[in-house]
C-alpha cells in the first residue's frame, strides 16, 4: 500500500505535451484516460476513454493517441463527484461567515474527486431571492476551479418572491429550494411551506427539506438553559431525534398534500430514515439524503474537554451506533438517493463557532461540520473497501443521483459518450491518514482527525482538463463554469391525489396550482 506521503511523491501518472504543435497534431485526442475500470451504475468495464475539449466522445479498447494520457493502470475510473448540499461563502442567519471562500471550497472539493458542487444561495429576510443569486455569482465566478449550480433558500416567501422571483428563477437555471422547519430566522410555518410548494409543482422544481421541529427544540433548549446545561454536548440533547421524526413525518404528509416530490436532506434519525422509506413504499416520491458525520461520528464526540465539543456541532447532530448502523441500511437498500457533505466550515473561533464568545453556550455555537475533500473517500473505504456498498451503488450516491435530481443529468454523473469529461481516477488500494494538514479547506480542523482510509483519487479531470494529479492543483482560479439546470423528472409531480385536493372527491374543488 501506498502512504498519505505518497501522493506528493510518487511518479505522476499523468503525460503531457507542452508546446509541440507536431505532436499535439498527431493526437487523435486531447486526453485519453487508459486501461482503468469505467464505472458507472450499470457497468463496469476495462477500456480507455476519449476526451475532446470538454466532451467524452468515445469509449473502447486500445484507443489512439491523445495529446496528453493518464495511466490508469489497477484504478477505478468513476464520474466526478457531485457535492449537492454544501455551504460555500454563506453567511447563517446569526452573521456568522462560513471559512471557506469559493476557491479554497473548491480546491478541497477537487482533491476529494469532485467536480461539481450545488451550493445555496441564501436568502435572509427581507432580502429579494434574486439579489442574493446575483451575489453569489459575483463570489463564484473568479474563484471557483470546480463546476457549480446553485440552490435557493427561502426565509421569506413574500408575494413578490412566490408570484415572480421563484417562477423565474426556477425556469432559468435554478430548479431547487431549500426550506426549513427549524431556526429563529430561518424556518417557514406549515403554511408558507404549503405556498412554496405549490410553486415548486408548477414550475417543476426540486424542493429540500431540512426537517426539525422547531418548538421541540426551543422548548427543550430552554429546559437545559434553565437547568445550567450549557456546554457544546447538550447540543445534542436540544436536538432531540423526536424533533427530526416529528418534522420528517409532517414534512412528508405536507408533500403529499400539495402532490410534490420532496427530498429530505441531511437525515440522522432511525425514524426519520423509516418515515422515507414507508412514502417510498407507497409510491411517493420521497427522497433522501444523507452525510459522513451521521456515518462516522457520534454525540459523544460533542462531550469533549472545554470547547472542543463544538467542533463537532451540527444540525441534525451526530446520534449514536445505533442510528449509524440505520444510515447505513437506509444506503444499502436505497432509502437514500444522495450521499452529500452538508460542509458548513467554521472555525473554532470568534470568527466561526465562538462568535457568540469563547464560552459560548450551546445554542449559540455555529452549527456545522466540513466534509467536502473526505466525502467521497470515507464512503469509498468504507463503504466499498468494506464490502457494504458495490462501486456502482457508491457512484449512483455519490454523483449519478444528485445529477438526475437536480436537472444535471446527463451532461454531469455519468461517464458516456457525449457527457462533460468529469472524471477521478480511484487508487482503490492507496492508504491515507485523515488529518488537518492533508486538507484545503480553511476550517483549521478536520472531524475525522487520525482515521485510516484506503482509496483514493488520485488524478480528476474537470471537463477534459486535468484540474488534480498525484498531490497537484493544475487548475486556475475562476475556470469553473456555473451549470443551468433544467428542471428534473424526478421532481414531477405523481398525481397521486389525497382527497382532499381531489376535485372528484372534494365537491369539485380545484385547490392545487396547475402543473
Amino acid at each position: 500500500m501506498l502512504d498519505s506521503s505518497s501522493i506528493l511523491t510518487h511518479t505522476p501518472a499523468y503525460s503531457q505535451v507542452n508546446g509541440d504543435p507536431q505532436v499535439k497534431a498527431m493526437g487523435k485526442f486531447d486526453l485519453v484516460i487508459r486501461n482503468g475500470t469505467v464505472v458507472t451504475v450499470a457497468d463496469a468495464i476495462c477500456c480507455d476513454v476519449g476526451i475532446v475539449g470538454e466532451k467524452i466522445v468515445e469509449l473502447g479498447q486500445s484507443l489512439a493517441d491523445g495529446s496528453n494520457e493518464v495511466d490508469a493502470t489497477n484504478c477505478f475510473v468513476l464520474p466526478g463527484g457531485i457535492d449537492s448540499h454544501c455551504h460555500i461563502e454563506q453567511k447563517s442567519s446569526a452573521g456568522i461567515e462560513c471559512a471557506d471562500d469559493f476557491y479554497t471550497a473548491t480546491v478541497s472539493a477537487a482533491f476529494g474527486g469532485t467536480t461539481t458542487v450545488i451550493p445555496f444561495a441564501a436568502q435572509h429576510r427581507g432580502q429579494s431571492v434574486q439579489s442574493v443569486v446575483d451575489a453569489y455569482h459575483a463570489s463564484a465566478g473568479p474563484k471557483a476551479v470546480v463546476d457549480y449550480a446553485f440552490h435557493l433558500i427561502v426565509t421569506d416567501p413574500t408575494p413578490a418572491v412566490l408570484e415572480n422571483e421563484l417562477p423565474w428563477l426556477f425556469n432559468n437555471g435554478y430548479t431547487s429550494v431549500k426550506v426549513y422547519m427549524t431556526y429563529d430566522l430561518l424556518k417557514l410555518s406549515d403554511h408558507e411551506i404549503l405556498k412554496v410548494l405549490q410553486v415548486a409543482r408548477r414550475e417543476g422544481a426540486m424542493v429540500m427539506v431540512h426537517a426539525e421541529n422547531y418548538e421541540v427544540i426551543s422548548w427543550l433548549t430552554q429546559r437545559l438553559l434553565e437547568a445550567g446545561h450549557v456546554e457544546p454536548r447538550y447540543h445534542a440533547v436540544a436536538h432531540a431525534g423526536v424533533a427530526e421524526a416529528e418534522a420528517s413525518h409532517r414534512a412528508i404528509n405536507l408533500a403529499h398534500l400539495a402532490d410534490v416530490p420532496v427530498l429530505l436532506v441531511h437525515v440522522s434519525e432511525p425514524e426519520a430514515i423509516d418515515a422515507i422509506r414507508m412514502a417510498q413504499d407507497r409510491g411517493l416520491r420521497v427522497y433522501g439524503e444523507t452525510c459522513p458525520q451521521y456515518l462516522f461520528l457520534t454525540a459523544d464526540d460533542l462531550d469533549r474537554s472545554g470547547m472542543d465539543g463544538a467542533l463537532y456541532c451540527c444540525s441534525p447532530p451526530p446520534r449514536d451506533e445505533q442510528a449509524q448502523s440505520a444510515v447505513w441500511r437506509g444506503l444499502q437498500n436505497k432509502t437514500f438517493q444522495v450521499f452529500s457533505s452538508d460542509h458548513a466550515p467554521y472555525r473554532l473561533d470568534e470568527t466561526g463557532k465562538l462568535a457568540a464568545g469563547p464560552n459560548a453556550p450551546f445554542h449559540k455555537i455555529g452549527a456545522g461540520v466540513p466534509g467536502l475533500e473526505l466525502r467521497l473517500p470515507l464512503l469509498f473505504s468504507e463503504g466499498v473497501n468494506q464490502r457494504r456498498l458495490d462501486i456502482h451503488e457508491f457512484v449512483a450516491l455519490t454523483a449519478t443521483n444528485a445529477a438526475k435530481l437536480y436537472g444535471l443529468y446527463p451532461r454531469k454523473g455519468s461517464i458516456s459518450v457525449g457527457a462533460d469529461a468529469d472524471i477521478a481516477v480511484w487508487a482503490p488500494d492507496l492508504e491515507v491518514t485523515a488529518q488537518s494538514a492533508l486538507l484545503h479547506d480553511n476550517a483549521g480542523y478536520c472531524p475525522y482527525e487520525g482515521r485510516r482510509i484506503i482509496g483514493w483519487p488520485t488524478t480528476v479531470v474537470r471537463r477534459g482538463e486535468v484540474v488534480i494529479n498525484n498531490g497537484n492543483l493544475l487548475a486556475a482560479r475562476g475556470s469553473g463554469q456555473f451549470l443551468p439546470c433544467a428542471s428534473p423528472e424526478l421532481a414531477q409531480p405523481t398525481g397521486r391525489l389525497v382527497d382532499a385536493v381531489n376535485p372528484q372527491k372534494n365537491f369539485g374543488a380545484h385547490l392545487l396550482d396547475r402543473h
